[in-house]
């Protein structure tokens, strides 16, 4: 054994490789995406690593693999998991030979995402065993538990880390090369009665899943991950993943010391551990991230054993019902609770609050020029702009003001579609990044066709999976075991469906684009633009814009486009050439000419 300073999510990887894991699969997703890219980054060659195209290809990948006796990961965000739910229901039915450990990052806040679902939720839904790791150090040995579990019992298992377990850093023991396990699969053996699923199989096997996971129940009460911590008052603390350790640097060297309950498998609950914890206290205070798992299984429990222990926590409105629980919102629950002074201090109520910054798409972003191009076109002509998830969601905001919907990945070209129905007039657009369209956004083309709607599909192809740190997708011809493939073409994939109008723009060829636009969305049926552009931050430019002497102050470049890289210093326009990237949007905008490329650095 050795110490690394490494991320949770690095932890959570080693932790995989050390477990033997043949196959890892995915989709990125914030907090989720540093997992898989670091067991590529460390990948021998031993380990099959890709990034499928969703969530849902993901889970079917590595269940073929978990059926020949691989191990493998699975690695989303929990809105991913919305997607990979249909396999994974009838999975969990059917059973693995070997393990497979699905991990689901989630994302209180929400700092990066449309929700704040809680997979321990899903998992009791799902009826699939849920591991919720503390910190990165116990992530990293749970990791390597859970392949255990998940071959012993034939199951897939949930492994649940929120955003402050993925992404903090710390000093973590793990196992020297030599220690791995090393995992060698059998291969697929046909046997249809296991591996075909039937109403008849399903019925069967609901009952053993039943009984397996009152089985799970007990043994998760012994498991060394659920802890009773005893301490010398009659109150005590239920708490899960990061708001456990929160709880413990709390009441870290009070002499009043609570009962604490861990629990790090929300799913089957620990039931004979819960009763022990409840028979030491009369209330208990319940901190978790997100739903109120624990504080309804502990209620539950008390009203089975005849308890008289007061259950408190979001159902009593004791803990906020939403949002991640910091280290001082932690602080301020468990002192209200066991009757602390706060400790607060004159001086802490006058500290400034933080600058705020809002989410903007970057300066010399292609897709700003899309976007403005389309708006020009459309200018006085009633017509909705159907977004999506990814970079360009940034749409949204002023002085753009080009996203007027956004629901999950894909939706957007169907969305249109359905405004399109109950208002014929109206011109429909939805963007869809190059990566989304890929994912999710292929049937809502094919859906158009089929249907004969009368929309227009914007592509806005700029090479990568830009949001969640670039990474490559079937349009970019690589893959994450380092390959170079073909790339598939969108614009074949789009006539291959039947799309009769498909259109090349290079957006930042403004007044092209424009006229292109025009043309396009005036045409019948479905239509399909594709902007190609470079992400800004794959490439830095040699020379960014900068403002002449002949500017009129009319301040058009910032109102029109909202630019980053245009700023005002000392009451003028000026280039922040930190920042731009010499795209020369702004110089296609001046009414005078005043904005031109520099000479360079």
């Amino acid at each position: 054994m050795h110490k690394e300073f490494m991320m949770g999510n690095e932890a959570i990887a080693m932790g995989a490789v050390a477990a033997g894991v043949n196959l890892v699969a995915g989709y990125p997703g914030t907090p989720s995406t540093e997992v898989l890219e670091t067991v590529a980054k460390y990948n021998d060659g031993s380990i099959y690593v890709e990034w499928s195209v969703n969530e849902k290809a993901a889970m079917e990948v590595a269940a073929g693999a978990a059926y020949s006796g691989a191990r493998t990961l699975v690695t989303m965000k929990q809105v991913g998991l919305n997607v990979a739910s249909d396999p994974l229901m009838s999975l969990e039915y059917v059973g693995v030979k070997g393990g497979m450990v699905i991990l689901v990052a989630d994302d209180p806040g929400p700092i990066s995402s449309q929700t704040e679902q809680d997979t321990r939720t899903f998992a009791m839904y799902s009826k699939v065993p849920c591991f919720d790791p503390s910190s990165a150090q116990e992530a990293y040995e749970m990791m390597i538990e859970a392949y255990e579990y998940s071959e012993k019992y034939n199951t897939p298992v949930f492994f649940r880390p929120t955003t402050r377990v993925c992404h903090a850093y710390a000093s973590v023991e793990v196992k020297d090369e030599n220690e791995f396990y090393t995992n060698r699969p059998e291969g697929f053996v046909k046997d249809s009665s296991r591996w075909v699923i039937f109403p008849k199989l399903s019925n069967r096997n609901h009952a053993l899943i039943e009984k397996r996971n009152r089985e799970l129940s007990d043994v998760f009460s012994d498991y060394a991950r659920n802890a009773f911590l005893k301490g010398n008052t009659r109150k005590g603390i239920a708490a899960n993943g990061i708001s456990f350790a929160h709880a413990m640097e709390t009441i870290k060297g009070s002499e009043e010391q609570p009962n604490i309950l861990k629990v790090a498998t929300p799913f089957p609950f620990p039931e004979k551990l819960a009763v022990e914890f409840l028979k030491a206290n009369n209330e208990v205070l319940c901190i978790e991230e997100l739903d109120p798992v624990i504080e309804r299984e502990l209620t539950y429990i008390c009203g089975k054993y005849h308890l008289d222990t007061k259950i408190r926590g979001k159902l009593t409105d004791d803990v906020a019902l939403s949002g991640e629980n910091s280290r001082d919102d932690v602080t301020r629950y468990i002192s209200s609770f066991m009757g602390w002074e706060t400790g607060s201090t004159e001086a802490d109520t006058t500290v400034p609050e933080l600058p705020v910054r809002p989410p903007v798409l970057c300066a010399g972003c292609p897709h700003r020029a899309s976007f403005y191009a389309v708006k020009q076109a459309m200018k006085g002509r009633e017509t909705i702009f159907a977004g999506d998830i990814g970079c360009y969601t940034l749409g949204n905001a002023m002085p753009l003001d080009m996203v007027d919907t956004c629901l999950c990945m894909g939706a957007g070209v169907n969305i249109a579609q359905g405004v399109g129905r109950i208002k014929p007039d109206t011109k429909c657009f939805s963007f869809v990044g190059d990566s989304t369209f890929f994912a999710s956004a292929i049937t809502g083309a094919v859906n158009a066709v089929y249907n004969q709607s009368e929309t227009t599909i914007v592509i806005l192809d700029n090479s990568t999976t830009a949001m969640t740190g670039h990474q490559p997708h079937p349009g970019t011809g690589r893959t994450m075991m380092g390959e170079i493939n073909a790339k598939i073409d969108i614009e074949a994939v789009l006539r291959g469906v039947g799309v009769e109008v498909v259109e090349r723009i290079d957006p930042l060829r403004l007044d092209e684009a424009v006229k292109k636009v025009k043309e396009t969305a005036d045409k019948p049926g479905v239509k399909a633009i594709i902007f190609e552009s470079p992400c800004a931050m794959l490439f830095k430019p040699e020379r960014p814009m900068c403002v002449g002497d002949n500017c009129i102050d009319c301040r058009k470049c910032i109102k029109e486009i909202g630019c980053p890289g245009l700023i005002i210093r000392d009451n003028k326009v000026v280039v922040d050439d930190s920042l731009c990237n010499g795209c020369g949007l702004c110089s296609q905008i001046c009414p005078v000419g005043a904005i031109k490329a520099s000479e360079g650095k």
